[in-house]
């Protein structure tokens, strides 16, 4: 028996598990992933990210990295590789997760860190593409180096689009940004830095265009042909074409565990972070209430508040005795 089953292996689920150390709470970790980091680390574990605490700048796996680091003391035990399909309360008020695997774990409360759910990139509406996905198509970067002197075709008008633009232009040989209107939703800094590129000559932008085919062979990309809204098309040599649309977000199974639910996210009380399920709580992107921002540093305050309210349940009413990590230290595992 657990004192907390966390559902989720992104930031705000490990450090979920940090918390509940803290407090002498022993865990439990499942994720559908067979490995730790969520999407941090399933879709652009090299995306530099800028607003971590004491970080200026910090890669998202190294973020996992370090997370890990950070609550290999406590010891969790992970069940990796297996989705939560569903929980039961039993007659005790704990609870059971099972898992995809068949595993039955028991715990007296749950966390659900569960990010954006099932997820998956939105793909481009492309006749032909899943034959060259993972080949010459990615949603995601994981290996900037194979993309070292080459053309990119870099397709959407978001943070991802504009980010990994000037990320791959110091070391691709052209960079061609696609997006269907002229206005991108990025920062005055970032088009500042991307209009330098254009003038440079390290990027072109190819405005306002979509998608429309991709030809090559065996996987291959040659060309990338874009269409504008006059139906005129325009063809661009390309080795690689990366399309940020964004991702498309599932709950899952999550929908079907009687947790309120609203618009794909779990509401929750933001005072405790409990669902309208005693002793069930959520954190992370996978949540909303008035006033939430998506942010990694909210999720990680979020955690600290569920892991308090997780406490109180497992120990019979009695508060958390306050005290900051400098005077408590490490607890002895």
């Amino acid at each position: 028996m657990f004192d907390v089953i966390i559902i989720g292996a992104g930031p705000s689920g490990l450090f979920s598990i940090f918390q509940a150390g803290m407090m002498g709470l022993s865990c439990a970790v499942i994720d559908a992933l067979p490995s730790l980091g969520g999407q941090c680390n399933a879709l652009y574990p090299e995306k530099p990210i800028y607003d971590i605490p004491a970080y200026p700048r910090i890669l998202a796996q190294e973020l996992i990295d370090q997370l890990y680091r950070q609550i290999e003391p406590f010891k969790p035990i992970f069940f990796l590789d297996q989705q939560a399909l569903s929980i039961h309360q039993n007659e005790d008020q704990n609870f059971t997760v099972t898992t995809a695997a068949n595993n039955k774990i028991e715990g007296r409360t749950i966390i659900i860190a569960a990010g954006g759910g099932s997820f998956g990139p939105n793909r481009p509406a492309i006749e032909n593409i899943l034959e060259f996905e993972n080949k010459s198509v990615f949603y995601s970067v994981t290996k900037q180096e194979i993309f070292q002197d080459k053309k990119i075709v870099i397709a959407g008008g978001g943070d991802s689009a504009i980010d990994w633009s000037l990320s791959l232009s110091e070391i691709a040989s052209k960079i061609y940004l696609v997006h269907r209107r002229n206005k991108f939703k990025a920062t005055p800094e970032s088009m500042k830095r991307i209009y330098t590129q254009v003038e440079e000559g390290k990027m072109e932008l190819v405005i306002p265009y979509q998608l429309h085919k991709i030809h090559g062979q065996n996987g291959r990309l040659d060309t990338v042909e874009v269409i504008d809204f006059d139906n005129n098309t325009k063809l661009i040599e390309a080795d690689y074409l990366l399309p940020f649309f964004g991702l498309s977000m599932n709950v899952g199974p999550i929908s079907d565990w009687g947790i309120e639910i609203e618009d794909k996210h779990i509401r929750v009380d933001p005072s405790t972070m409990q669902t309208n399920i005693k002793g069930v709580f959520a954190v992370g992107d996978i949540i909303n209430y008035p006033g939430k921002l998506k942010l990694i540093l909210t999720g990680f305050a979020e955690a600290a508040l569920a892991c308090h309210s997780v406490y109180s349940i497992v120990n019979n009413g009695a508060e958390v005795h306050f005290e900051y990590s400098t005077t408590k230290g490490i607890p002895n595992k």
